[in-house]
């Protein structure tokens, strides 16, 4: 068998990675909405920074399977671990029902955290090694707006439900079944792509043999301290974090306490995971256009505009907009930071690479909620809103001053000189 690279020439399989990262985002998406208001208005925590407790687990979690799933990935395959992420998924829905305290959701959390950890780390590392080189933005670009807008249509289910039927147990029901259905796919249909990473590799004639033989700890090095675009990258990454935590604990909070109703928050978070979605169709292909660089910088600082437009305004539709704002942001920059990454890495190690990457970025979940938390409790939830559009502000300022134009023909990136060292031709 021949492993050629090409989304078109593998467009079966290419769509069944589609498919998987569709439900991972499904799976995320059901508890933007939902969860957050179980803990303050049924298990009775008060504390936004104890209710911001369970995307602190996940963050966490899901940045370490981040990095060792990439490696694990490198020896065993795409395929086996895809399916793992699975099955550690089928209690969650259980455990999100019967949870007689919010550590339990806390629990199920770390249980989400692993998942995505694995499954959606591998949807998009099997779609880089289906893609090739030339289509590489776009593959990211279309991997990253099928998750989110599964992210966003399981958001608006689940308002659409709860509403209707109850916080619980109803919307975990479709939980329930997503899960099912993406564990009886990953099994049964999709294939291993590996061999075509391993293809590119023995292709590649112009990376030397020390780039691309880099022990694990030397990729972890360079990816994040040794390569100053890689350190702005992973920077970047981790930051606009804040922003998705800041959705996903305080605005359900914050907008039901402005008056809006579950179903109403629902499209407002509805509106910024698919616009951030749908967009990255477009952005993704951008950046094969014009390059990696400006769609990056250029989203931290919308993002953090939308954040403080957030609290600045008053009203539903307001609201409506300024998620909408946010979620250009996050389509110019999130797909591109992932592709900055493909590129600087070498395809014997990119699986790895990107796992340290996502690592980082995963890891400001956690960072975000105990920020978000911190000053909602000490200040106000409004604070917390300031203090994330602030973080984006000064962290697009460094991916600004920092980041090199990695774009295999448009660029200016250099690794470098050595490997793991903090001194790099990209200055």
């Amino acid at each position: 068998m021949t492993y050629t690279q090409g989304i078109r020439r593998n467009w079966s399989q290419f769509a069944l990675q589609l498919l998987t990262v569709f439900a991972v985002g499904l799976t995320i998406g059901v508890e933007r909405n939902v969860v957050p208001i179980i803990g303050r208005d049924v298990l009775g925590v008060e504390s936004i920074l104890v209710i911001g407790s369970f995307v602190v687990s996940f963050g966490f979690v899901k940045a370490l399977l981040n990095l060792y799933g990439g490696k694990w990935s490198e020896t065993y395959g795409r395929k086996p671990i895809l399916v793992a992420g699975w099955l550690v998924a089928l209690p969650i829905p259980a455990i999100i029902v019967y949870a007689p305290n919010w550590w339990w959701i806390t629990v199920g959390n770390v249980l989400l955290g692993i998942n995505q950890g694995l499954s959606w780390s591998m949807s998009v590392n099997a779609k880089i090694d289906l893609a090739g080189s030339d289509a590489r933005g776009f593959a990211v670009g279309l991997d990253e707006a099928f998750g989110y807008g599964g992210v966003a249509l399981g958001t608006w289910i689940t308002g659409v439900i709860a509403a209707q039927y109850g916080l619980r147990p109803a919307p975990f029901y479709f939980l329930a079944g997503v899960v099912v259905v993406a564990l009886g796919i990953s099994v049964l249909f999709v294939e291993e792509t590996l061999p075509y990473a391993q293809t590119e590799a023995e292709a590649d004639d112009e990376t030397d043999d020390t780039d691309a033989d880099l022990p694990f700890v030397e990729i972890l090095k360079r990816a994040t301290w040794g390569d100053k675009t890689l350190f702005a990258a992973a920077q970047a990454g981790s930051v606009e974090k804040f922003v998705d935590a800041l959705v996903w604990i305080a605005y359900p909070l914050y907008l039901t306490t402005e008056g809006l109703s579950v179903a109403q928050v629902g499209v407002v978070v509805g509106v910024y995971g698919g616009v951030w979605g749908v967009l990255q169709l477009y952005t993704g292909k951008l950046a094969d256009d014009i390059g990696r660089r400006p769609p990056v910088v250029a989203g931290m600082f919308v993002a953090g505009f939308g954040v403080l437009a957030t609290a600045l305004v008053h009203g539903y539709w307001l609201w409506v907009v300024t998620a909408g704002v946010t979620g250009v942001g996050m389509a110019l920059l999130y797909p591109n930071l992932i592709t900055v990454v493909g590129d600087a890495a070498h395809p014997t190690w990119r699986a790895t690479g990107l796992g340290v990457y996502r690592m980082w970025r995963d890891a400001g979940y956690g960072f975000g909620a105990i920020l978000i938390g911190v000053t909602a409790d000490f200040a106000s939830i409004q604070a917390a809103f300031y203090g994330v559009a602030a973080a984006m502000f000064v962290s697009g300022g460094l991916a600004l001053a920092w980041m090199r134009e990695t774009h295999p023909t448009r660029g200016d990136y250099t690794p470098p000189v050595e490997p793991g060292s903090d001194i790099s031709c990209d200055d």
